[in-house]
């Protein structure tokens, strides 16, 4: 049913207002892409219908399938992408065609207008649709959802806002369900309408879509453009490496090469076929708070989810397919939570997966290496919340330490010194503070790898228990330290053990100085060179988790403890020095605030015992 309404303006949001622009002004070197995109949304219409057809068959009874068709008029100088899909109705355009109701917009457009060239960017933020407008000066939507009488229609010229309205008759007597893009093309843009020019990307970006993708020239009869078969059903035997990276660009959206691909069948209890790939480049959304995966959901080639949380939160970067035979048809989102069949599909995709990458860093580090670079602060996360696999994990991790970058536990504990029976690590904001942080100077001493370990999920992960191969884990900034039994590198440094200040009556001072800013005072082993540091008790939190806490107020900080180094002078002039003991103690306790990426309480009083105890060193 239509009628003659008038059409209502409205504006865009003001996010797709800029985007536009941008698209307009030829941000993009590479336009093809905006058929890809508009193939790939045409895809999720029909995978939509048929989903909601479960439940509902009504809605296809007319018989005509899914299907998306391309028409070509070179006359009207228009293209038009047309799906027999779920369609949309009048609020539906309007959300879908005048917002972009997605995180990460804001970022996107950052990103969009620093990039010299941003094909690398569409696609990764839901902003597909928009595409159209590089080779488009006015885009015409008509639209009728699946088992509904109107249609609608959406128009706009890339400007400040759309109109949308009733179709008209004639309109609405050409979509019969789902929705129709009109394309009116600019000058440049003329190529797209040559037959062989939309084979061309139909063949390098949407072979594998799982739907006919028709031709529908101005002369002849209409032929079917792409193999719409499923790839992850076919052998393996009969596919090649250009295959599955055309696949992975496909169902991922993306514009990368795979790092990795796993493809295989279970057959057993249950059936079910798997096409995985791990990305080579990092996408936008990997650090969102819904954590959210991005596996699809096939029940005998009918889609079901691409939210079905098919593997856990932290291998999220993993994009493809999972194909059940078994699953029914008819399952729900809210069954998938809870089904156990899903269960079982999921810990054995999980387990293959992790497998896959583990044999991927054995007989390529080089390629393991990217994925760990892009993807290592995510797998991690498991570390703190998959018990069952963390030995796994912890085996598959790389880490920069002080000897050197991407070092496995297996190696660090191969590299052991004589009587070492811990593996140390550091937390910290960067891999250059670390470095240079005082708590690794008796480490460096004698010659022991320290891991430096700067992502914020590190300070998490390593407050749980843990050891590698019977080895303990061990921080250097919490707890008790003792190298005594390891050698030093050089001999000559024996001497230097012997403290020049008494510990006793030095440590007395300093905590009468001191009072109730710590916990603790007591003599250093990890300290050589430095005056003191600050470190957590042993029953304490590690001091950057409770850093990260306390700036998420989920936690305050506790008292630390205060390391002295008894052989630094300056420490040894706390003993001798009555007047400018609590001076020197104060400075001590500041500096090592400061060398842990801390404030002092009082920076003008801290600066101005700074000046003095300078002063004092030039005699005046």
């Amino acid at each position: 049913m239509t009628t003659t309404a008038a059409a209502e303006s409205q504006p865009f949001q003001a996010e797709v207002a800029e985007l536009l622009h941008l698209m307009v002004h030829s941000v993009y070197s590479e336009t093809d892409i905006f058929l890809r995109e508009l193939i790939s949304n045409a895809s999720d219409a029909c995978d939509k219908l048929r989903y909601e057809a479960i439940a509902n068959p009504a809605l296809i009874t007319d018989g005509t399938p899914p299907e998306i068709r391309i028409v070509p008029n070179k006359a009207a100088n228009t293209l038009a992408v047309v799906d027999t899909g779920i369609g949309m109705e009048r609020q539906e355009l309007i959300d879908n065609l005048g917002t972009i109701a997605r995180s990460g917009t804001r970022s996107f457009l950052s990103k969009l207008t620093e990039a010299k060239d941003g094909a690398n960017l569409i696609g990764q933020f839901g902003v597909g649709f928009y595409a159209a407008f590089m080779v488009a000066e006015k885009i015409v939507v008509t639209s009728r959802r699946a088992g509904s009488d109107e249609v609608w229609v959406w128009t706009s010229e890339g400007g400040s806002g759309f109109e949308i309205a009733p179709a008209s008759e004639e309109a609405a007597s050409r979509v019969a369900r789902g929705t129709e893009i009109v394309l009116h093309l600019k000058k440049d843009a003329a190529k797209y309408l040559e037959a062989y020019e939309i084979e061309r990307i139909v063949r390098e970006y949407s072979d594998n879509i799982q739907f006919p993708i028709r031709l529908v020239p101005e002369e002849g009869e209409p032929r079917q453009i792409n193999s719409a078969s499923a790839l992850w059903q076919r052998s393996k035997s009969e596919l090649k490496s250009e295959d599955y990276a055309q696949a992975y660009k496909q169902i991922a959206g993306a514009f990368d090469e795979p790092a990795m691909t796993l493809h295989y069948r279970a057959e057993g209890r249950q059936s079910y076929a798997v096409l995985l790939f791990a990305p080579s480049q990092k996408p936008f959304d990997l650090f969102q708070v819904e954590r959210k995966g991005k596996v699809k959901l096939y029940v005998r080639r009918v889609f079901i989810a691409d939210d079905a949380e098919l593997l856990p939160a932290y291998l999220r970067f993993i994009r493809g397919v999972i194909d059940s035979e078994d699953l029914p048809l008819n399952i729900s989102r809210e069954m998938l939570q809870n089904n156990p069949q899903l269960a079982q599909i999921r810990k054995a995709v999980t387990g293959r997966v992790i497998g896959e990458l583990e044999t991927l860093g054995e007989k390529e580090p080089e390629t393991f290496a990217k994925i760990w670079d892009a993807f290592g602060p995510v797998i991690k996360e498991g570390l703190w919340e998959d018990f069952e696999r963390r030995d796994k994990l912890l085996a598959l991790a790389r880490f920069t330490t002080t000897s050197g970058e991407n070092r496995s536990l297996k190696q660090v504990v191969d590299d052991f010194k004589p009587n070492q029976t811990e593996i140390y690590y550091l937390v910290g904001d960067s891999v250059e503070r670390l470095k240079s942080n005082p708590k690794l100077e008796s480490a460096r001493a004698r010659g022991i790898e320290v891991l430096l370990l700067t992502d914020p999920v590190d300070a998490f992960w390593t407050s749980a228990p843990l050891d590698f191969g019977g080895k303990p884990l061990k921080s250097l900034s919490q707890g008790d330290v003792d190298f005594g039994l390891i050698p030093l590198a050089d001999d000559k440094d024996d001497k230097k053990d012997e403290p020049t200040a008494d510990a006793a009556t030095t440590i007395a001072v300093i905590k009468d100085a001191l009072g109730d800013r710590v916990s603790d005072v007591r003599a250093s082993q990890r300290l050589t060179a430095s005056a003191s540091c600050l470190v957590a008790g042993g029953d304490a939190r590690d001091r950057a988790l409770e850093r990260l806490l306390a700036q998420q107020n989920r936690g305050a900080i506790t008292k630390p403890v205060l390391e002295i180094n008894l052989r630094h002078p300056l420490v040894a002039a706390l003993a001798t020095d009555q007047a400018q003991a609590k001076d020197l103690s104060l400075l001590l306790f500041e500096q090592a605030q400061i060398l842990d990426g801390e404030m002092p309480d009082d920076p003008a009083a801290f600066a101005g015992r700074m000046n003095q105890l300078v002063l004092r060193g030039l005699g005046k």
